[in-house]
């Protein structure tokens, strides 16, 4: 099957799109026609730099779609099944799912080449295999997903929000509710209110926080974090120091989570700060290229006031049991997802969704196949 798609050629480039080929599915893969991708920041990270990974690439990890074949031995979706995409596929049987870890599934050790579980690149561009970001590719119009990768969902779920709880929604609500451990009263700090900072929030307001700070210098989307349940928020974390420290009557926030656009020791420092005693710092974010996201760990303050500092993967988040739970607190009236999309756009629209994302004028920009 031949279709169109973004691609990253080489770094410090911007997405080209192209017609390529899509294999058949082979053993334990499903070819799905993409209806939705989400615009998150990872894939922006992508375009500087790809560490473990190769160029060309197809982008985009984060969509939702209706499965057209499956390959020999796939045995948890059919064809017409509505799905949406796992960045980080879970087998169910390795030892990191054993242990209720699947986030850290061994099948995700490809997924910066883009290489499914099987060995198989999914995509052909003038005769050179490719892959697609994350095993995923969302950003073609048709890809060859492993079935690690797909979770099935209801046909009466909108396919639009739902491309949503593929990545941003859970890596947010995860990072508070699981990485972090919000408890009923705790007072929480979440730097960064894009995509996955206001879900931090919703997370947060999800398990009883007292008080939750949002941290931004763009005002839209302090007023939308507002929107969501934040009860406080700043323009930067210098602020936010002080409020934690007034609102916990002066011991500091019980969490911070940093879901900021690109991490730097700067934002932890400014993060760190706001920490009391028996704190977690949720490290969500991550740097365009590495070595840019470290950091300087103060040992005698996390000795002495016996600080977490816990990285955060999907939001420590089970993609089979999370997406379709997320789903029905949505369809509930528990979960925002509907507000959550800022902007629509079409796969030749892709570079303009980034540039309103650096702009920030968008909390989350879609991409959507049949425009």
């Amino acid at each position: 099957m031949r279709t169109r798609a973004a691609v990253l050629r080489e770094p410090e480039t911007e997405y080209e799109i192209v017609e390529l080929e899509v294999l058949d599915p082979g053993p334990g893969e499903v070819l799905v026609e993409m209806a939705y991708a989400g615009l998150c920041h990872s894939d922006e990270h992508l375009r500087h730099s790809n560490p473990g990974g190769r160029y060309p690439i197809v982008g985009g990890h984060e969509g939702s779609g209706v499965v057209q074949a499956v390959g020999p031995g796939v045995t948890g979706v059919a064809p017409g099944d509505h799905v949406v995409t796992s960045f980080l596929p879970a087998c169910g049987h390795c030892r990191f799912c054993a242990r209720g870890k699947s986030n850290l599934c061994d099948k995700g050790a490809t997924i910066a080449s883009g290489q499914l579980p099987s060995g198989t690149f999914p995509f052909r561009l003038d005769g050179e295999p490719l892959g697609g970001f994350c095993m995923v590719g969302a950003f073609a119009r048709h890809t060859l997903l492993s079935e690690f990768s797909c979770v099935r969902i209801e046909p009466h779920v909108p396919l639009d929000t739902a491309a949503l709880v593929a990545c941003s929604v859970p890596t947010g609500w995860g990072s508070a509710v699981y990485s972090g451990d919000v408890h009923p009263g705790d007072t929480v700090v979440v730097v960064g209110l894009g995509g996955v900072g206001v879900n931090a929030v919703q997370g947060a307001v999800h398990a009883g926080a007292l008080h939750v700070i949002g941290v931004d210098p763009v005002a839209m989307k302090r007023e939308f974090a507002e929107s969501l349940g934040a009860t406080h928020t700043v323009a930067d974390s210098g602020e936010a120091v002080g409020l934690a420290r007034q609102l916990s009557r002066g011991t500091g926030a019980d969490v911070v989570v940093v879901t900021v656009g690109k991490m730097s020791a700067e934002v932890y420092a400014g993060a760190a700060a706001c920490l009391g005693k028996a704190g977690t710092l949720v490290l969500t974010a991550l740097a365009d290229r590495p070595g840019e996201g470290d950091v300087s760990l103060n040992g005698q303050l996390a000795t002495v006031f016996e600080h977490r500092i816990q990285g955060s993967l999907f939001g420590s988040c089970n993609p089979f049991r999370d997406i379709p739970a997320l789903l029905r607190l949505h369809e509930e009236g528990r979960l925002e997802l509907d507000r959550l999309i800022t902007r629509r756009y079409s796969l030749d629209e892709v570079n303009q969704g980034y540039r309103d994302q650096a702009a920030g004028v968008t909390v989350r920009g879609l991409l959507d196949h049949s425009r």
